[in-house]
């Protein structure tokens, strides 16, 4: 076999490690390519997320497309786009439609660090399928000229006979009332929480609303003296979010911490069909990273996965004792929480 020129085999020996450097760098680039987008389907529609996103591309290079739309259409549309959606991550609002859309097999299992040390165990999925990214919570709200903190401050008490001919509450249609009344099932049994649904629905004073924020404006209106309705909606009236007339208007009302506050959440997860896992992985983490819950809770004044945040409308309320009952456990009861509602006569 004839021997190569000397400076031949020196050649060929030299660009062997050229040749390594470039297919890394080949691959790298590829990855980095493949990292360079994600898709984003969101339950939530609120201009100071894209801000938030904003950001998250300018410090990672990584681009957010962005779909925006009610939570139920965002499932079903992940469902029929099954493997070929270009859906990475999926964030929804209220645990029962996170637990749902784990049980459609919509998420993939999640390992991050930064993520199981943002997210107590209680608001994010056993299995990591899920995390919480917020906090809301669904409080009695009263009109003080027609019903005392005292009487609402615990949930049962909106079953007392005491207030007849007082009580708001939105249909039974509405998946926050279903979370809530989970979450009674869970602290009080079956029995008990029928028996408190007979109660509630006895004492309303007008036909159930389809919406929180007609019914706390009926409240401010002293329409109802008290109403179950998620903070966050008082929050944007009391910010003057919906305008001056409503800010005016919902300083009359107050919210009442019961003892302790039912919890829910705001959450994200990785879809599985995502072709960038790594990089939606980043984008929950950085939604939930402390120096940003401000920008993604106070967006819609509701509170950060951890610790109070900074909204005055919430520093206001003052602090209150969170219940210890999980998202999982509202996701769980889910099923059976609307069959006491329908049974009880909530409409």
């Amino acid at each position: 076999m004839r021997k190569l020129p000397r400076g031949l085999n020196r050649g060929r020996a030299a660009g062997l490690p050229l040749l390594l450097a470039a297919t890394t760098l080949l691959a790298a680039c590829s990855q980095q390519g493949q990292q360079s987008e994600i898709g984003v389907y969101s339950g939530r529609h609120y201009n100071t997320d894209q801000q938030l996103y904003d950001r998250f591309t300018a410090e990672t290079g990584i681009k957010v497309k962005l779909l925006e739309a009610k939570d139920d259409a965002l499932i079903q549309r992940l469902r029929t786009e099954g493997d070929t959606s270009p859906a990475d991550v999926l964030i929804l609002a209220d645990a029962a439609r996170l637990d749902q859309a784990a049980d459609l097999d919509l998420f993939q299992p999640v390992r991050s660090n930064q993520l199981d040390a943002a997210v107590p165990e209680a608001l994010r999925d056993p299995k990591q399928r899920w995390f919480g990214l917020t906090r809301r919570l669904r409080t009695p709200m009263i009109n003080t000229a027609s019903v005392q903190a005292e009487e609402v401050d615990q949930y049962q008490k909106l079953a007392a006979p005491a207030l007849k001919g007082r009580l708001c509450l939105r249909n039974r249609r509405s998946v926050y009332n279903q979370s809530l009344v989970a979450f009674m099932l869970d602290r009080e049994g079956e029995e008990a929480t029928a028996k408190w649904i007979r109660g509630m629905v006895a004492n309303l004073s007008q036909p159930v609303f389809s919406s929180d924020t007609p019914m706390i404006r009926a409240v401010a209106q002293n329409n109802c003296g008290v109403a179950l309705a998620n903070s966050y909606y008082l929050g944007r009236l009391q910010a003057g979010d919906k305008g001056e007339a409503d800010r005016k208007l919902s300083e009359a009302v107050t919210v009442v911490w019961p003892e302790p506050v039912h919890v829910n959440i705001t959450g994200g997860g990785v879809t599985r069909s995502s072709r960038n896992p790594e990089a939606a992985t980043r984008f929950l983490a950085f939604l939930v990273a402390s120096e940003n819950q401000g920008g993604y809770a106070a967006a819609n004044h509701e509170y950060p996965i951890k610790g109070m945040g900074d909204d005055p409308v919430l520093k206001a309320w003052g602090p209150f004792r969170q219940a210890d009952v999980s998202a999982a456990r509202l996701g769980e009861l889910n099923s059976k929480a609307l069959e006491l509602m329908s049974a009880n006569g909530w409409q």
